[in-house]
This record gives structure tokens, C-alpha cells and sequence, in this order.
């Protein structure tokens, strides 16, 4: 049976409006992101009752007035039926400096951890190198979450506090990392500690003098190229959006879908259309 709180059931009034109040983007409470949706998920698994729905109400009207997530908590500001907004304070259970010793020495085996990271992905398997090393990326447990809020509501977590889960939520699905700085790491310290593999530091710049390459006389040669030398080929990148990935989701995006899914698909089409150009036919271009 789910467990309700004195709030479940009754409201100390209505709760003030808030100009300019932190909205939830998503309408269901879940976002199109793997890590979003894992957060929300271990929410719901938590069985809190009405609560967390009562939350999500309060995060879609814009009724916590700020949110500030450091290493291992959360602060935020959520506006009930009282002049001043509740303050909501989250601790998480952080993993200890050998435990994230030990994530990033079995990260940093495969590059392909290094590059995503760097290149402000999430990979999506990053998970089972937590669980393998018997450790969990996402909170176990509700025993994992200290949380405070100053209502008289009794209940905890109560609706201010469940409001700011499904926020952490809506963060997450903008910069994935953020999951990493609650458990207590930064996404550059975590590549720092991976290493040269992971952090990919340059090789020693080289200068190389390249003889002038005359102008063509020909207009049309100018203007259409040369014909693509036999050994030269062309593929579309292995990580799309890389750039934007590193910025994170542009925070006053109001499209329908996540900017940086719709930037990622931007850029893959880009890639694959200019593949085609190198090569005049697509069908005939070679695929990553």
C-alpha cells in the first residue's frame, strides 16, 4: 500500500502564484533523456504516495523559485500558501574519493567512455561499470536522500520537496552530469582522474611549411572542384553534436523536443549529407 502524508489530504491553501518560477519542460514529468527518466524512476520507486504527484503539480505551475544543486545537495525555494517559499535543502549519499578512484580506473579501459564523456555524452551502458564494481551511479534507496523542508507538513518528502525531485530531473536531462557532481564528482575531475586515454592531451604540435598552392586559371575548376583522390575517404563522426554536447541544453529552449537531441539529429544529417557531397551519391558513401 502506498504511504500518505496529513498533506495527501489536506491543502493549508492555496498556493501562491510565482512570477517567473522554475517550470517542469516535460508535461508527464519525464524527459526523452536515459538518465532523466532513470531518476524519475527511482523516485517512483520509493512509493510516497500522492506526494510525488502533488510534486509534480507544483513543478509544471512554476512554484519553486530557485534551485541550486552543488556537489552532494540541493537547495532550492518552493512558494505554498504562505508569504515566504519553503526552503528545500536534499543531501545525497556521496561515493568516496577510492570508490570514484575505482569507477574511473575501469571507465578509463575503454575509450569510448573517454570520448563521450568529453564530449558532454552520457554513455548509455555507464551504469554497469557502477554495478559491476558493486556500487549504484543512481541513489539505491530513499536511505540515499536526506531531505528537509521548512512547511509544517510532517511528511518527508513532502509535495515542495517531491516539486524539486522532478526538477533535479528536468536539470538532469540538460546536463547528464550533474548526477555525477550529487554523488560527489565533477564531470572534469572524474576525466582528470581517468587519465591520458580519457582526457586525450594532445601530442606535441609540430610545424610543417607547405608550399603555396597556385590559384587554378580555370573558372571552372574555381568553382567545381577537383575529382576526390582514390585514397581519400570520408565518414561521418562517431559522436554527433559534439561541441553543443559540451555546452549543455540551452536552458530557455522551449521546443518540443530536448535541444540537444534536435541539434544532434542536425548535425548527423549535415554529416551524412556531406559525405554524399565528397562523394556525389550517397547510396555509394561509406557509413560509420
Amino acid at each position: 500500500m502506498p504511504r500518505y502524508g496529513y498533506s495527501d489530504f489536506y491543502e493549508y491553501g492555496t498556493a501562491r502564484h510565482v512570477e517567473g518560477g522554475i517550470k517542469l519542460q516535460s508535461k508527464s514529468g519525464k524527459d526523452k533523456s536515459w538518465w532523466a527518466n532513470r531518476w524519475i524512476a527511482v523516485l517512483e520507486s520509493f512509493d510516497i504516495g500522492g506526494r510525488l504527484q502533488r510534486g509534480r503539480t507544483y513543478a509544471r505551475k512554476g512554484q519553486v523559485t530557485n534551485l541550486d544543486i552543488e556537489i552532494g545537495s540541493v537547495t532550492a525555494g518552493v512558494q505554498g500558501s504562505r508569504p515566504k517559499p519553503y526552503d528545500v535543502t536534499i543531501t545525497v549519499t556521496q561515493l568516496s574519493t577510492e570508490q570514484w578512484d575505482a569507477v574511473a580506473a575501469e571507465l578509463s579501459t575503454q575509450a569510448i567512455f573517454g570520448a563521450k564523456l568529453l564530449a558532454g555524452d552520457m554513455p548509455y551502458d555507464v551504469e554497469d561499470v557502477f554495478v559491476g564494481l558493486g556500487l549504484s551511479l543512481f541513489p539505491d534507496n530513499s536511505a540515499d536522500l536526506k531531505t528537509k523542508c521548512s512547511c509544517p507538513d510532517m511528511s518527508n518528502p513532502c509535495k515542495h520537496i517531491a516539486a524539486v525531485y522532478y526538477l533535479i530531473g528536468d536539470e538532469f536531462d540538460r546536463d547528464p552530469f550533474l548526477i555525477f557532481k550529487l554523488r560527489g564528482i565533477t564531470r572534469e575531475d572524474l576525466v582528470s582522474k581517468m587519465g591520458p586515454v580519457a582526457s586525450a592531451e594532445p601530442v606535441e604540435e609540430v610545424e610543417v611549411e607547405l608550399a603555396p598552392e597556385p590559384l587554378t586559371a580555370s573558372i571552372d575548376s574555381f568553382w567545381n572542384g577537383t575529382p576526390v583522390p582514390a585514397s581519400f575517404e570520408a565518414r561521418t563522426p562517431a559522436i554527433h553534436a559534439a561541441l553543443p554536447k559540451q555546452l549543455g541544453s540551452f536552458p530557455l529552449w522551449r521546443g518540443r523536443r530536448p535541444f540537444l537531441e534536435v541539434m544532434a539529429e542536425t548535425y548527423q544529417r549535415a554529416s551524412r549529407d556531406g559525405v554524399a557531397v565528397v562523394y556525389g551519391d550517397s547510396d555509394h558513401a561509406p557509413r560509420s
